[in-house]
């Protein structure tokens, strides 16, 4: 579920198919920049009513649905 979550904020923000996302994909591989990387972790703090610390987020959505998942 929260894979499912991240995945849409991403593909949405990013205007892309969601299917080209997976828990593989880092921010890298989809042109992520720091602007970016700031509006995203706030779209995804909204949609899962969670508190993100940019440096703890990780590289790739594995990472950051891990740490999601460990301190919701």
């Amino acid at each position: 579920m929260t894979f499912e979550k991240v995945r849409a904020v991403l593909a949405e923000h990013l205007e892309m198919d969601e299917a080209e996302i997976t828990m593989e994909t880092t921010f890298q591989d989809l042109g992520v920049d720091s602007l970016d990387a700031v509006e995203i972790m706030m779209e995804v703090e909204d949609a899962l009513g969670v508190t993100i610390r940019p440096a703890e987020a990780g590289k790739s959505v594995a990472e950051l649905v891990a740490y999601i998942e460990k301190n919701a």
